[in-house]
């Protein structure tokens, strides 16, 4: 199957037309790549921030709750996917990248380049809602978790190590799986990114009480540097277990299509 950069993202789902359009420039697709991931963290953790648990000056709570959380991060990957997806295929997330890659829907060598891409879109994004935050009266990057993930007693719902890694692996392996069949070439949907958005959605109101839902490293390395060293010091799950969902994923891809054919 011939490498394809719009492999695991909503490509907006566009059908291949009787003519060929311009193939994006590496630039373009790490430029779309950085926004796309800039606008997810920003999104997605500044509700979890800002707006999950919020009160009004007299305590009457007006919080989005998990639901919020879960809606926010959905809809973020769905505008971006619909709007950027066709440069750069829309990833904005390492272990899309890697499944992509693994399913041969993506050229090896833009892998770490589209890593780095989204890691820094992460990171100012994070830097973006650390500078917000401090603005407010008490705050407490620490102590609040600042919308990292963790497990053990950074866990939301004191849940293990193991029970971390099952569920990370296994939701990111649905989510990059859902991504790559709907965008599949032969059968890419219109309605790809709302696909896309939904399966976030989902994965954030099952996972949010287990993780705080990562499924994504560059997500969790984005705010995890302003979160203080206990943050840092269990990022290492949420980079390994999500790569290796999105390894999972795509093997998965590839005997479904394989058997298809």
């Amino acid at each position: 199957m011939k490498n394809r950069t719009d492999a695991g993202a909503a490509a907006a789902g566009n059908a291949p037309t009787a003519a060929a359009e311009p193939t994006p420039s590496v630039a373009a697709k790490l430029g779309a790549e950085l926004i796309g991931t800039f606008v997810l963290v920003f999104g997605g953790c500044g509700t979890a921030i800002f707006a999950a648990t919020a009160q009004t000056p007299t305590k009457i709570e007006v919080g989005v709750g998990y639901v919020g959380v879960a809606l926010a991060f959905g809809l973020t990957v769905l505008v971006m996917a619909a709007a950027v997806g066709p440069i750069s295929g829309g990833h904005f997330n390492p272990a899309v990248t890697t499944g992509a890659a693994i399913a041969g829907r993506l050229e090896p060598k833009l892998v770490p380049l589209y890593w780095i891409a989204q890691v820094l879109g992460a990171s100012v994004a994070g830097g973006v809602l650390y500078l917000i935050a401090s603005g407010r009266p008490g705050f407490d990057p620490v102590g609040s978790g600042f919308a990292s993930n963790g497990y053990g007693d950074r866990s939301p719902g004191g849940f293990s190590l193991a029970s971390g890694a099952v569920t990370e692996i296994v939701l990111t392996a649905v989510f990059v799986l859902v991504i790559l069949l709907v965008t599949e070439a032969r059968r890419a949907l219109s309605w790809a990114p709302v696909a896309i958005g939904l399966t976030l959605t989902l994965i954030h109101l099952i996972s949010i009480p287990v993780t705080n839902t990562s499924v994504n490293p560059a997500r969790s390395l984005g705010v995890a540097w302003f979160a203080g060293p206990a943050a840092l010091s269990q990022v290492w799950l949420f980079i390994v277990a999500p790569l290796v969902g999105g390894a999972i994923a795509a093997f998965g891809y590839r005997l479904a299509t394989h058997a298809r054919s």
